[in-house]
């Protein structure tokens, strides 16, 4: 089943404590940022600590009520211009507002996902498969119907050979 508006912000916003993100692309193209993204590339920065968003809100509701949210993002090195953009202007405020935010750097290692494609796990129940075409554009997103259990285990892989974001972006 496709899953898009209601549907979608229905399943990032019902579960009941844990939302989670495998990223592997070098960039994602969505309109929403084009400004943002503009005036990153014009030098223009964001403090962390004080920025606001409706979603550092979210994250911070989240929080509150027990919930987390986190994701690990592979990446190789040099960071595509997007990643560069996506650490400074989204990754710095969402772990400052509460987000579990992992890179796992495969640069000078072999992938231990290689071939898994993006998704969203919810409470290790329920996983949203995140369909793009190779520039990065959002094709689709699809509930899987299958055992979740896969998931759950590239969730543990991920985790356990990424580091936080803070440490990767201090190295």
């Amino acid at each position: 089943m496709l899953l898009d508006g209601d549907e979608w912000r229905t399943m990032l916003r019902g579960f009941q404590s844990e939302a989670w993100r495998l990223e592997t692309l070098p960039q994602y193209l969505v309109p929403q940022e084009s400004a943002e993204f503009e005036a990153f590339r014009d030098g223009k920065r964001i403090d962390p600590l004080t920025y606001s968003s409706a979603y550092t809100d979210d994250l911070k509701r989240l929080q509150g009520e027990g919930k987390s949210k986190g994701r690990v993002h592979i990446v190789n090195r040099p960071l595509s211009e997007y990643l560069r953009f996506e650490f400074s202007r989204y990754y710095a405020p969402h772990v400052a507002a509460g987000e579990e935010i992992r890179i796992l750097d495969v640069t000078e290692r072999d992938n231990p996902l290689s071939g898994v494609r993006d998704f969203w796990m919810f409470d290790r129940s329920k996983v949203v498969l995140m369909h793009y075409e190779d520039d990065g554009t959002q094709i689709s997103r699809e509930l899987y119907e299958g055992d979740p259990a896969p998931f759950v285990e590239y969730q543990r892989i991920a985790v356990a050979e990424s580091v936080p974001f803070l440490e990767y972006v201090s190295e």
